[in-house]
């Protein structure tokens, strides 16, 4: 039962990246495999302003109780995934949107988003080298639940915060105009532009929901774990097998398939060595490829 609530935790996590994954990939029509390196320079930005800038600003840490994190946390998280956000839109600004308008090939799209994972992952190692790094080194007792799970307060917030994010997205796609700009340009982009919808701003919006969705997810596995030039990178099958699981092109369908990825992933560990889990996401990808490649809720093969 207890791997059951890490999985659950991890599972949250990979959701995070994986919806931002499966809305780029609905409207763009590429697989963005950038996507994991983004998801670290997310985390990293938080690892400068909580050890640098907000000290030198005499933002204090005060954690909150038990929590392994305080007011720099607070401040960092939004910073980070804006941050973050703004250098996924530039990317698609300087690189995929030349693409797109030269009618490149979706191979050659995805080509173009593994050079960037390798020139973000770079810059990464170039700025803060490749030791592991963690947000905080102090020890924080696990609270015990029944069934003795133990559980770390911090695991707690990160699912909490997660699917508030989740249903913030699902408000904004349901319920708002560029919501519903977005859900017409995923069914048909010609068709969305022909009936006036600027198509473009609403790639922007894309990439920008994206790219905060997966710094955040960098954010909260580096609260719970560490901080890697690599994790990114370690995610990305973990995050493509979520977005098939649940469907391409359907967010909802993400959240499902990351929570099942990270059950499975956490769950193996009992059986297996835990460097194997990134092989459990992979078999279980190629399982769902070869009997139902649309996914657990249907998309696009």
């Amino acid at each position: 039962m207890e791997l059951i609530v890490y999985g659950i935790v991890l599972g949250s996590i990979i959701a995070l990246g994986a919806i931002g994954l499966t809305m780029v990939f609905g409207i763009l029509r590429f697989a963005n495999f950038s996507h994991g390196d983004l998801m670290t320079l997310g985390a990293y930005i938080v690892l400068f302003m909580i050890t640098g800038a907000l000290p030198r600003l005499g933002v204090p840490e005060n954690t909150f109780g038990p929590l392994s994190f305080g007011w720099r946390m607070v401040i960092a998280l939004p910073v980070a995934m804006g941050a973050t956000a703004g250098v996924a839109i530039l990317i698609d600004r300087l690189l995929y949107r030349p693409l797109r308008r030269r009618r490149s090939s979706s191979v050659l799209m995805a080509m173009a988003a593994l050079g960037v994972a390798f020139i973000v992952r770079s810059i990464i190692y170039i700025i803060w080298g490749a030791d592991f790094h963690f947000y905080s080194r102090e020890l924080r007792f696990a609270l015990r639940l029944p069934w003795d799970i133990r559980l770390k307060p911090d695991q707690i917030v990160i699912v909490i915060i997660v699917f508030i994010l989740v249903a913030l997205v699902y408000l904004f796609l349901q319920h708002t105009k560029m919501g519903v700009a977005m859900r017409a340009t995923a069914d048909n982009m010609e068709l969305a532009r022909v009936t006036g919808i600027d198509t473009e701003r609403v790639i922007i919006w894309t990439w920008g929901i994206g790219g905060a969705l997966t710094a955040a997810g960098g954010v909260f596995y580096a609260i719970d774990a560490q901080l890697r030039p690599e994790m990114g990178w370690a995610f990305l099958i973990p995050f493509f097998a979520a977005t098939i699981l649940g469907g391409i092109g359907n967010p909802y369908g993400a959240l499902v398939g990351g929570m099942v990825i990270g059950v499975a992933q956490q769950v193996s560990t009992g059986f297996f060595n835990p460097a194997y889990k990134p092989a459990v996401a992979f078999v279980i990808l190629i399982i769902v490829l070869l009997f139902r490649p649309q996914g657990i809720f249907g998309g696009r093969e």
